[in-house]
């Protein structure tokens, strides 16, 4: 049997699920299956500090409920809420979109940025880099206009705008690479990739690459013993 991840939307939208789940197949495609679950007690779209904080108690329930049966959890919001409590509560490897991606455009010392459409959770992106001792690498954090919900449900817009943010993270923040900052732009992230000469990254497949990543090292130590 294939070992397959689950990947935890803490958004209750279930459109943004499996958009999430999109992704993250074809991230996977060939190593590992994905299974999706959706939080029921969030809003749609998490965009203030006070909604992060209130979904990371379901995230812990859901992951706690299917951690026995998976090789690996993805936590799928750009905050990461309930990422360490979940991971004292399961034996396999936990990681969350904003702790991979910040990891991955950090190697080798590279110079990132965010570009997101939720001004409000800029104090939280901030302190995730701070977390991963990254701050001396971060540049910073940069906003889309207007409001994130009506933004996420027109995707042209949504992606002229984020196009902006990054032209401002890498030419006025000097950004080697740039996140862009959110479960529900995964699909944006997927499409701003190839407008720009510099790297821009989907935090879903960059947890992806890290779970699979982490999954190996914990079958090789457990082979070995």
């Amino acid at each position: 049997m294939t070992p397959h991840i689950l990947l935890i939307n803490p958004n209750s939208s279930q459109a943004t699920s499996d958009m999430m789940h999109a992704i993250a197949h074809r991230s996977a495609a060939g190593r590992v299956e994905v299974e999706t679950v959706t939080a029921s007690r969030s809003p749609g779209m998490i965009v203030t500090p006070e909604q992060l904080a209130a979904s990371a108690p379901q995230v812990v329930e859901l992951g706690a409920a299917h951690g026995g049966h998976c090789a690996g959890i993805i936590v799928s919001a750009f905050g990461d809420p309930g990422l360490a409590d979940l991971r004292r509560k399961v034996a396999v490897p936990v990681v969350g979109i904003c702790e991979a991606s910040m990891i991955e455009a950090s190697q080798g010392g590279r110079r990132f940025a965010v570009a997101t459409s939720t001004p409000d959770l800029v104090e939280a992106i901030g302190q995730r880099a701070h977390d991963l001792g990254l701050a001396h690498l971060y540049t910073g954090i940069r906003c889309t206009q207007g409001d994130p919900v009506a933004l996420a449900a027109d995707p042209a817009l949504l992606i002229e705008a984020l196009a902006g943010a990054v032209r401002q993270c890498i030419e006025l923040d000097g950004a080697e690479a740039v996140i862009i900052g959110g479960g529900p732009l995964g699909e944006a992230a997927e499409q701003l990739r190839l407008i720009f000469d510099t790297p821009v990254l989907g935090p879903i497949p960059c947890a992806v690459e890290r779970i699979i990543g982490l999954i190996g090292q914990t079958s090789a130590v457990s082979e070995a013993v």
